[in-house]
């Protein structure tokens, strides 16, 4: 029996080999070709290995440190470890020389510490960190704390917060959720807030009205009450805190209400900073609606930095299960709806990889029936990013981003813009996207526009509206308006140019291109379009102002015209490129402003 079996083992160990080497290989290439968020995202963490840690921020405030800590004391955490380290800043040393004012605060903090001491926690290891000078609140929560590893939680209270005995189970099961569970894990949310959401960060943003069925959702705003932090995002943040205080870049963010609380407070505060930081990252915060004003953590905002008086409760702490909705009831990732600092509804993950996707992802932008693409090629990342702040301020909504840098891309769709890979859009791949390819490309992916019965505004990544949005055009008779030395055109969807727009057409194109490099898309078309009878065709000098940033001047604007300012992104002409970074970009080479504006509803 053994000799027969011989000659089969070394046989059966190459083919496992040979099969694991395969599928190694294939693993290795998949996970290169996804941008780095992507391939190692949650790769590591274990669920084994999961570790809560509870750190209470308190100064000077015993009845209140109390208060919270019996809350904590009375939850439910059944046979689980929880740490409890409790980070008591130092009192402030009064302006006043008065020995006895000094000896009250000296008083003051010996019996706060006196209670420490005192206070059993059984849940697992106590630790009080006591400074030995005034630290203010925002090196507190900065300093709180450093991941050991990617299943460590921290959850940071501050003094005069009061939890509800079921706030630990609600956090375990939605950590179990939306970190553990990798088909609900996405690596732009980073942590969970018990405060429920009452105000809009963005100044002109809209009202915080949700209906009752929405329990759980995702807002970018930080909530300081009752704070659940995941390691990596606040890993990232705490280098990219340390990058930004070093080259003394303030967290000023334009059209934040937090950004006129640093003005007022300076470095006393540290929520400015993090909401640049979620700003710049597009990150989410999962948050709570138990509606009727309930939550499971309630400040009682007393009398400190943030209040000069006690204000009293700001909700109606949950204190047993309710009869009105599941308290543990976690929908899935994909169920949640995404809110941006305004409040307004963004829809993250809409890109379009194949022709056949893209009619799903345009019913979710605005119901409008003319739509802008524009065209991310040779743009540069830092300027795409200033670009979507003109377009916000301008009223530039039912864009459609299209370009081959996958990491850009996938970045974008996250933050809730939608957006078409262009080296996937056709049944045969695209490798690299030379002016060609690209011809062909943008081809068949306006035909596919016009298919659905879209007016198509195409627009070059290196220009921007800066006066209004592109116009409405009232003018029904025009079928191609357009200037020839830019990349912007206008294309109404009409029987005309969808006969038009046809396999011959597009194949033309490409063919005219390979014997005039220089000829720009909206160029060739023109050319096409100078000897046809059934398309009317005009420019666009007629509607907008179209301005080269050399010559553009700011405060000379054509009174009723829309002006577009253009440049040359690919330009050797390395001055060129410096007014644009001067005009587009702010000090932290991303864009620094908050702009809400009404919204239409999707259709």
């Amino acid at each position: 029996m053994h000799s027969k079996r011989r000659p089969f083992l070394p046989f059966f160990l190459l083919l496992s080999f040979v099969s694991f080497a395969a599928i190694l290989l294939y693993s290795c290439h998949y996970s290169s070709s996804l941008p780095p968020s992507l391939s190692s995202a949650n790769s590591s963490p274990n669920s084994s290995k999961f570790k809560f840690v509870i750190k209470v921020l308190a100064y000077n405030r015993l009845a209140p440190l109390k208060r919270c800590l019996h809350s904590l004391s009375r939850a439910q955490y059944g046979s689980d470890r929880v740490d409890l380290h409790i980070h008591l800043d130092h009192f402030k040393q009064p302006e006043s020389k008065n020995r006895s004012v000094i000896q009250e605060r000296i008083d003051s903090d010996h019996q706060i510490l006196e209670f420490l001491d005192g206070f059993r926690w059984r849940n697992g290891e106590k630790q009080i960190m006591y400074n030995s000078e005034n630290r203010g609140l925002q090196a507190q929560w900065i300093q709180a704390w450093w991941p050991q590893s990617n299943d460590e939680f921290v959850f940071i209270v501050e003094d005069d917060l009061e939890l509800s005995p079921l706030f630990y189970q609600f956090l375990k099961k939605a950590i179990m959720t939306y970190y553990y569970d990798k088909s609900n894990y996405d690596p732009s949310v980073f942590g969970i807030s018990l405060q429920r959401p009452r105000f809009v960060a963005g100044k002109h943003g809209n009202k915080i009205e949700l209906d009752g069925d929405t329990r759980l959702l995702l807002y970018q705003m930080v909530g300081t009450w009752g704070q659940l932090l995941f390691p990596k995002p606040w890993k990232e943040f705490r280098l990219w805190y340390n990058d930004h205080k070093a080259k003394d870049i303030k967290p000023l963010l334009q059209g934040m209400v937090t950004t006129g609380w640093y003005k007022k407070m300076g470095e006393r505060i540290w929520t400015p900073w993090f909401i640049k930081f979620i700003h710049a990252r597009g990150y989410f915060n999962i948050y709570t609606n138990f509606g009727r004003e309930r939550a499971l953590s309630v400040s009682h905002r007393d009398a400190g930095v943030n209040y000069g008086k006690n204000a009293g409760p700001d909700s109606d702490l949950i204190m047993k299960k309710t009869t009105d909705f599941e308290l543990f009831r976690m929908k899935t990732l994909s169920e949640l709806r995404w809110y941006n600092f305004c409040f307004k509804e963004v829809f993250p993950g809409r890109i379009v990889n194949r022709l056949n996707q893209l009619e799903n992802v345009l019913k979710t932008v605005q119901n409008d029936k003319t739509v802008t693409l524009v065209s991310l090629h040779g743009t540069r990342e830092s300027v795409v990013r200033n670009l979507i702040c003109y377009f916000e301020k301008n009223g530039l909504q039912n864009y459609v981003f299209w370009g081959d840098d996958l990491e850009l891309l996938h970045d974008l769709a996250r933050r809730g813009h939608p957006v078409i890979y262009g080296n996937n859009l056709l049944v045969d791949e695209i490798s690299g996207m030379d002016f060609t390819k690209l011809t062909v490309v943008k081809g068949y992916l306006i035909r596919k526009f016009l298919e659905l019965g879209y007016n198509i505004w195409l627009m070059d990544g290196n220009m921007v509206p800066v006066t209004n949005a592109l116009p409405k055009l009232l003018d029904q008779s025009f079928d191609f308006l357009a200037r020839d030395d830019v990349e912007l055109m206008f294309l109404r969807n009409s029987l005309n140019t969808r006969k038009f727009w046809n396999d011959n057409f597009i194949s033309n194109l490409a063919g005219k291109n390979k014997y005039s490099e220089k000829v720009s898309f909206v160029g060739l078309i023109s050319k096409a379009l100078e000897k046809n009878n059934h398309l009317k065709v005009g420019t666009l000098d007629e509607w907008i102002v179209l301005v080269s940033l050399s010559t553009y001047n700011k405060d000379s604007t054509v009174s009723g015209r829309d002006t577009v300012v253009y440049w040359s992104g690919l330009s050797p002409v390395e001055r060129e490129l410096q007014k644009v970074d001067l005009w587009l970009l702010d000090e932290d080479s991303s864009c620094n402003a908050v702009v809400c504006h009404p919204q239409l509803k999707p259709s």
